[in-house]
């Protein structure tokens, strides 16, 4: 036999990629774009003090980083009032949700998530050899009570909730999260994203004791502190859950830079809270933008807003297809009836021009193959 001899399990899935790079797309479509809105990076950059963080820590880049992430673990443990022993790094969001599901999930197992919700947590399970179910959303939010109430149906390991949620940029006040917990079945683990949680209102993060066994929130620095490309974000459990991750993480798989800008950037309160302003500004200008050409934008607490086409999905791709054609990359829900909208992430003015001028033609265009 010439080829390796992959499991029955990787056999039968098919070669996906949760979301395709802006990189991989200007490389498809032979242009860069004049505008990256679409992959809900901070477009304001870094905040400052992990810049010169950064900056100062360069030469030690042959070394590795911290194993343990200890100066990182100790400054989130003093802002969420914990311990060391609630806090895990790990290599963004996405990566702690990769090793959570390989530490929960079987072949079979079932998992609760909301049709529509982040494609890559999907994409861990269905590797690990999860059943995913869905639940609609309602009212373009994820909904803990249809979430929970399904999971006590199926007898599901993990339920996953986004708050604040990507794509709709709709959210729950933390209180009424932490509420709806006694619906949650025995058993089972609740997966809390809250990577938009800093550009939120106040009230939005729950307040969920670190011991309690029954939920496990994420957080990260690619959003309101801008270091999406350094790949680093942590969790917040019970210590039992947390030490079960050393069984099989890579232990040295946070680099030391990004465990330095981190660090930094936990004490860089000014510039945290300038990069939020921005994002304001920006969410603003986005949402007037769409109010300008006919569309209605909705709420968001994070840093992008999703706005509603006013058609269906098909003509929602239209109008992104033509955006894309425009140089100005955005991207889109895929599931109905959310995907009957488009989502432009917050940005630098000159980037929201593009998007402004690219808007009104995107939607003719879009408009005019419509009545064909």
């Amino acid at each position: 036999m010439k080829t390796p001899r992959y499991t029955p399990l990787i056999q039968s899935l098919p070669a996906t990629v949760p979301f395709v790079g802006p990189e991989q797309a200007e490389r498809e479509r032979g242009a860069p774009y004049a505008a990256r809105l679409g992959a809900n990076e901070n477009g304001f950059g870094p905040v400052p003090a992990a810049l010169k963080a950064m900056h100062s820590a360069v030469a030690d880049a042959w070394k590795y980083g911290d194993s343990t992430s200890l100066e990182l673990r100790s400054a989130l443990a003093a802002q969420h009032n914990c311990s060391n022993y609630h806090i895990l790094i790990g290599e963004g969001i996405d990566g702690l949700l990769g090793l959570l599901v390989r530490l929960l999930i079987g072949q079979g197992d079932k998992v609760v998530t909301s049709s529509g919700a982040y494609p890559t947590f999907n994409y861990h399970v269905v590797g690990c050899g999860g059943a995913l179910i869905t639940v609609p959303y309602v009212n373009d939010h994820e909904d803990p009570a249809s979430l929970f109430a399904k999971a006590a149906e199926v007898d599901a390991k993990l339920v996953y909730l986004a708050n604040p949620d990507n794509p709709m940029g709709s959210w729950h006040m933390g209180a009424d999260i932490v509420a709806a917990l006694d619906l949650l079945p025995d058993g089972c683990l609740l997966v809390l994203d809250e990577a938009y949680v800093e550009c939120a209102p106040d009230g939005t993060a729950a307040p969920v004791d670190c011991d309690d066994p029954r939920v496990i929130r994420m957080r990260t620095f690619s959003k309101a502190y801008g270091m999406a490309g350094l790949r680093i974000g942590y969790a917040l459990a019970h210590p039992d859950l947390i030490r079960a991750f050393d069984k099989i993480r890579n232990h040295f798989g946070v680099n030391r830079l990004a465990q330095v800008a981190a660090l930094a950037a936990v004490h860089d309160h000014n510039g945290l809270a300038e990069r939020l302003t921005q994002i304001t500004t920006a969410r603003e200008r986005i949402a007037q933008i769409a109010r300008n050409n006919g569309l209605e934008p909705l709420p968001s607490a994070c840093n992008f807003v999703t706005i509603d086409s006013g058609a269906d999905g098909n003509f929602a791709r239209r109008v992104l297809a033509n955006l894309v054609a425009r140089g100005c990359f955005v991207r889109m829900p895929f599931v109905a009836p959310q995907d009957r909208c488009i989502r432009i992430s917050c940005g630098p003015a000159e980037e929201l021009d593009v998007f402004k001028t690219a808007l009104p033609l995107a939607l003719d265009q879009a408009r005019h193959a419509s009545s064909q």
